[in-house]
């Protein structure tokens, strides 16, 4: 199988909603994808039981702010550098690339990038979502060590980190993003493809293309009419994702600032229709980690929270909040890999400072 142009639409709109608000924009990555397939050729999308034992996988993502990432494009010198200096560390070029977070823009760029490389892109990811920092990968959960980070910015820096282990990675990486603007283009756990079985989440690219297909041709105009999209986009999303509905309503405040490479803030959802009196509260950091009503936790990390258009299902990041939107909030279950002991050290909602005990959201929504 190939990624073509036709496919970007499907695979934006996947990553979009997998992003859970993170992950950057899809517009920008989308733009740069097509760009690239036009220009150098389809992707071809692999599996890991496709490549050999000592094939060098090389994971990409954009880390930090999404608002700045949004107007600091990536240029194509960035992969290119990184790809270099992947083949000098190792003695030979990478093999295919791989997208470290399926969410967001970060799950459609690295269709650009493997174009750029001339490489195959991995039908997997680290994530299965996005997170926003740098050891909240399924590398890092299994166990792998976090033993080289390498980045480069804009301006043609790059920059090689050997950090001890992986809380140390997030935290010097995350210095070098700020000091490039709080953005730059990283690529962290490179491995041979013997070493990634049983530590990365597979398929994630055929789920984002899947998910991204539920809801093909919806827009607020006549679309639907025309027998080109679902009666019911959203239904039809909720049925793909087997997501619960937390609620459907109007944006009516969002509080977002830019700090230590991050966007956080809080966003507030006030029902309407059936949810007329209900007030739904989200914490952001990049993503939407936690959904609060009265009091009481509807979900929370690592299981997925997206804010979607009430009408058209398309998921809006959240750098893409704004006053009045209609929109509803769906939340489902993460990978069963972010449920392990290690998964919620790793990226549960006290390792964002949340002082909860972990329940799945299954159980928080069964008898909303």
């Amino acid at each position: 199988m190939s990624i073509d142009v036709s496919d970007i639409p499907a695979l934006a709109r996947g990553c979009a909603v997998l992003g859970t608000g993170g992950g950057g924009d899809v517009r920008t990555g989308s733009l740069a994808a097509a760009r690239a397939i036009r220009e150098y050729g389809e992707v071809p999308l692999v599996r890991l039981a496709d490549l050999a034992d000592d094939a060098l996988i090389m994971p990409l993502s954009g880390i930090g702010a999404p608002t700045v990432s949004h107007e600091m494009i990536h240029s194509e010198d960035e992969p290119k550098r990184i790809a270099e200096e992947v083949e000098r560390l190792f003695g030979r070029p990478p093999s295919a690339v791989m997208s470290s977070e399926i969410g967001g823009s970060n799950g459609v760029a690295p269709v650009a990038w493997a174009a750029q490389l001339g490489l195959p892109l991995l039908d997997a990811d680290g994530m299965g979502r996005a997170f926003p920092e740098v050891q909240m990968v399924s590398m890092y959960v299994a166990g792998l060590p976090a033993d080289l980070v390498i980045m480069t910015d804009v301006a043609g820096n790059v920059v090689t980190i050997r950090p001890v282990d992986g809380l140390w990675s997030e935290r010097l990486a995350r210095a070098v993003c700020v000091a490039a603007g709080s953005s730059a283009l990283m690529a962290d756990y490179v491995l041979p493809a013997a070493r990634a079985r049983g530590a990365v989440i597979e398929g994630t690219v055929t789920r984002a293309l899947e998910i991204g297909r539920a809801t093909e041709g919806a827009s607020p105009t006549g679309a639907q009419a025309a027998g080109r999209s679902p009666a019911d986009p959203l239904g039809a999303l909720r049925d793909r994702l087997g997501a619960a509905r937390l609620i459907t309503g109007k944006l009516t405040d969002v509080e977002r600032r830019t700090m230590g490479g991050f966007v956080r803030g809080t966003a507030t959802i006030e029902g309407t229709g059936h949810d007329r009196g209900r007030t739904l509260t989200l914490e952001l950091q990049n993503e939407n980690l936690v959904a609060v009503e009265n009091g009481r936790v509807l979900a929370m990390v690592p299981d997925l929270i997206t804010v979607v258009d009430t009408e058209t299902a398309g998921a809006i990041q959240t750098e893409g909040l704004r006053y009045g939107q209609r929109v509803t909030v769906l939340a489902w279950p993460c990978d069963p890999l972010w449920r392990t002991s290690k998964g919620l050290e790793t990226a549960g909602p006290r390792a964002f400072g949340y002082e909860l005990d972990y329940v799945p959201v299954e159980e928080l929504t069964a008898h909303g």
